[in-house]
């Protein structure tokens, strides 16, 4: 049966839709499929391959957010207590309401955003890929955005009243930060001593060594002729601070690792990561009547295209869960998400897989990469 998923990596790639591409999946068992195509940098021999690095950007965010849950659960963190309780600092962020000319027009925010906020994306703050406002308060205020890695991200302001909307932003950024000081730890330590080396990820790392940057998969973009280039596209090396939102570098099968552990309730093996319950929480909607938006129209169009997610999904505890399934597709309450390199994973708690798939180039969700990974998992399913 791996035939017909093998052969869905292959059209991508022979077709133009993606430079590369690595999937994988497991069941409660284990490993189920792993395959590949193409190569990590367009114009050499070198495959992609299972245990290639790659920049999983917002996949990260599960991560971290793992990590404030088991601070929850360890008494060091209350999910819906004030963010500015752990970082006082977050208190001084106003609503931006438009501009004057080219000045910001800021006003106090309504209510104070809670960690659960930060979690769910309904803080208030945003991402200059998906809104205008925010994108143009960087320009005004001369503020990269925050693949730059400076501690000015941390003076972008909210775009809405906490708990108003769900708008995706750097709350993930702010959650990491609110991680180490529950915990007291640096990001990178926690994550190292808590998630990633009881997990046996020991090929997740925020910096990569000279032999796993010898191994990793270069950002592609298209030339002025359509066809792939290789690229230099990267984090900053020396980051003011370590990133929650998009930090990480992983393989997919360093990462299958954390996707099983959510699969099985919160453990893996002999290394339970989270308590049931907790990880029951996550696949539950944390959104109340608000909904994740149906369509979100791009502000960025060479950082990514629209989005059209369709309309009921809902937002777990660090997850897209969808509540209704299509005919051979994910389970309704499966969570997901994703990061803007073109990387993918889903767990499906009630059909009992999890699966993913990578490749690394921008704009995100080019509609031809999600089609590909639309028959992937459809070939996956219907193989199982």
């Amino acid at each position: 049966m791996s035939a017909a998923i093998d052969h869905v990596l292959a059209r991508a790639v022979e077709a133009g839709d993606v430079p590369n591409v690595a999937a994988i999946a497991a069941d409660r068992d284990g490993l189920v499929y792993e395959g590949a195509a193409g190569p990590r940098a367009v114009g050499q021999d070198d495959p992609i391959g299972p245990d290639s690095m790659l920049r999983i950007a917002s996949m990260t965010k599960m991560v971290a957010t793992v990590a404030a849950l088991q601070q929850a659960e360890r008494g060091n963190l209350e999910l819906d207590a004030p963010v500015d309780n752990y970082l006082p600092e977050f208190a001084d962020l106003h609503v931006l309401e438009g501009f004057d000319g080219d000045t910001p027009k800021l006003r106090p925010a309504g209510a104070r955003a809670t960690v659960r906020q930060l979690i769910t994306h309904t803080s208030g703050l945003s991402y200059w890929f998906w809104n205008s406002d925010i994108k143009r308060w960087g320009e005004v205020t001369d503020t990269p955005t925050v693949l730059a890695g400076q501690s000015s991200t941390f003076t972008a302001p909210l775009v809405a009243d906490p708990g108003t909307r769900w708008e995706y932003g750097v709350n993930t950024d702010w959650l990491g930060r609110v991680v180490e000081a529950a915990s007291g730890q640096s990001l990178d330590a926690y994550l190292d001593a808590n998630v990633l080396g009881p997990l046996g990820m020991h090929h997740t790392t925020f910096l990569m060594t000279e032999e796993q940057r010898a191994n990793s998969v270069p950002v592609h973009l298209r030339g002025e002729d359509g066809e792939w280039v290789a690229t230099d596209v990267d984090w900053n090396q020396e980051p003011d601070w370590w990133s929650g939102g998009h930090g990480l570098y992983s393989t997919p099968r360093d990462y299958l690792a954390f996707q099983r552990m959510l699969l099985g309730g919160g453990a893996l093996g002999d290394a339970r990561i989270l308590e049931r319950a907790t990880v029951d929480a996550a696949f539950t909607n944390q959104i109340g009547s608000l909904d994740f938006p149906a369509s979100i129209s791009t502000a960025d169009p060479q950082t990514t295209f629209g989005f059209d997610a369709g309309p009921g999904n809902k937002w777990g505890l660090g997850l897209l869960l969808n509540t209704v399934q299509e005919p051979g597709k994910r389970a309704a309450g499966s969570g997901a998400w994703a990061g803007i390199f073109n990387t993918h994973f889903w767990v499906d708690p009630s059909s009992g897989v999890t699966g993913a798939i990578y490749t690394q180039f921008l704009p995100f969700v080019e509609p031809r990469a999600m089609k590909m990974y639309a028959d992937f998992e459809q070939a996956l399913y219907a193989s199982l």
